[in-house]
């Protein structure tokens, strides 16, 4: 394979920032994901990838449930933050201030966000270094309309 290809048509694949949330018991995470994709109208699934060492991942595990937050143009920052290991940045809600909005399922989400879909796992397969979860939107809020923040108009590049 032509390694230089494969990185080069890879990173051409676009990619949304989300702020993802979830929460079981008094516990709970948030991460910058990119690798998330609506899958069917009917019933409303989305695909969500998340890193095997995300310490977020039990939370979705043991909850069941994710929130996704669509993240702002402006938000670069924000993004940047949210992607930090918690090993590092500790309570990622508390050390940024993260304003959070009360959801009818109990997840968090970003107030500060385009508003919030509230996702149920149905299902979860191995991929590589990360877990793909397929989860039914059960829950949607609109918070503003806004335009989407981007990988491309962020910087932020994968290693493809």
């Amino acid at each position: 394979m032509d390694l230089d290809a494969k990185k080069t048509i890879l990173r051409q694949i676009t990619y949304g920032l989300y702020a993802v949330t979830a929460a079981h018991g008094d516990d709970r995470g948030v991460f910058t994901a990119n690798w998330l994709t609506q899958v069917s109208f009917d019933p409303p699934l989305i695909a969500l990838s998340v890193e095997r060492d995300s310490s977020t991942l039990p939370l979705i595990r043991a909850s069941g449930r994710f929130a996704v937050c669509p993240l702002a143009e402006g938000q670069r920052d924000l993004a940047g933050a949210l992607g930090r290991p918690k090993a590092r940045a500790g309570d990622k809600f508390a050390a940024l201030g993260l304003a959070v909005a009360s959801t009818a399922s109990g997840i968090p989400a970003l107030a500060d966000s385009g508003g919030y879909v509230v996702c149920e796992v149905r299902s979860a397969t191995d991929a590589g270094d990360s877990i793909l979860f397929v989860a039914e939107v059960v829950e949607a809020a609109v918070f503003a309309d806004i335009e989407p923040l981007t990988m491309r108009a962020a910087g932020f590049r994968h290693a493809g």
